[in-house]
This record gives C-alpha cells, structure tokens and sequence, in this order.
C-alpha cells in the first residue's frame, strides 16, 4: 500500500470519530471541522514517526486533544459568546440508536459539565475508548480518567435531573456512574 493509499485509508476509517470527538469539545462544527484536519495536516507531516501503526487511532485523538488545548489557551486571552448565548445554532450529532430527543437533551446537558471531566466522558462513551487510551490521549493517569468520567457523569445525571427530570422518565443503561467493562481494543 503505498503512503497516499495509507492516508486516505486512515482520514476514511478516523474522520468521524474524530471529528465528533472534536464537537464535543469545541461545541462549532466549523471549529471542529478546523481541528480535524489540523489533525490530519500533523498526521500528514509527521505520521511516519508512529512505529506501530496499530497505535494511528490514539495518536489521532492525542494530537486533536492537544491541538484543542493549545487553541483554549490562545483564546482563553479573549473574551467570546457565551455557550447559552448561542446555543442554537450548534449542530446536534445524534447516535442512531437512541431517539433524538434523548440525546439533543444529553448532549445539551454534556455541555454544562465541568470542561475537565468533559473530554474523559464523551471518549469513553461516544467513541469507546478504553482507559488506557483515554490516559494517554489526555496525557493523565489512569485513576484520573476513572474519576473524570465517574464524576463528569455524576455532574450529567444531576443536569439531567434538574433540567427537567429527564432521569425518571428514562432507563440508564449507558450512564453507569462508574463503567462497569472498559472497551475491548485500542481508542
């Protein structure tokens, strides 16, 4: 397979997750869309570096996450629009599998918890990493990413609750306050 037959391969299988990993943090398709292909462009240059190429989908992540915060902080120097400000006009991305009202209000909710514990759920929950490769992705220890995601999920379900008692009218198969089996292969 040569290079470009390997880059097309990669954008085509990563694309998505990483560009919805990319909304979940920046909240603006546009931003996110500028993300995702930093992502690729880093790829693109120093991609050749990975040694084992089964390893692509964690560096991919990595290097959004950190694009992400690189970008936070240059912006954390200016004042923006608040998120409720324009809440809508963001884009819902909706899993197949639940009804879209459900999820609009948990992704609604999402937004409202803590930023730190924010990027440990939705990559473990929408994009089925496993622990270790939430570490590595976030650059913290395991125990940490245990943590942010039982407690950025402690922080949704009381959103949730609040915000309409969504709670007691739905079923929590995918809100466990601790995830009971981590996710079998790489991020």
């Amino acid at each position: 397979m040569s290079s470009g037959d390997l880059f097309e391969a990669i954008v085509s299988e990563h694309y998505e997750p990483l560009f919805r990993f990319a909304m979940s943090l920046t909240r603006m398709e546009s931003d996110a869309q500028d993300l995702t292909q930093q992502t690729f462009y880093v790829w693109a240059i120093k991609g050749y570096q990975l040694r084992d190429i089964s390893k692509v989908k964690t560096w991919l992540f990595t290097t959004l996450h950190r694009a992400f915060l690189v970008g936070r902080r240059r912006q954390s120097r200016y004042t923006g629009d608040d998120l409720e400000t324009v809440l809508e006009q963001l884009p819902v991305v909706l899993p197949e599998v639940a009804s879209p009202t459900d999820c609009s209000q948990v992704l609604l909710a999402l937004a409202k918890v803590d930023e730190v514990y924010q990027a440990a759920v939705v990559l473990f929950y929408l994009e089925d990493c496993s622990y270790r490769d939430i570490a590595v992705i976030l650059s913290v220890p395991i125990g940490t990413v245990k943590s942010r995601i039982a407690r950025g999920i402690g922080q949704l379900r009381q959103i949730l609750a609040f915000d309409g008692g969504w709670e007691r009218n739905h079923v929590h198969r995918d809100l466990s306050p601790t995830p009971v089996q981590e996710p079998v292969g790489d991020c």
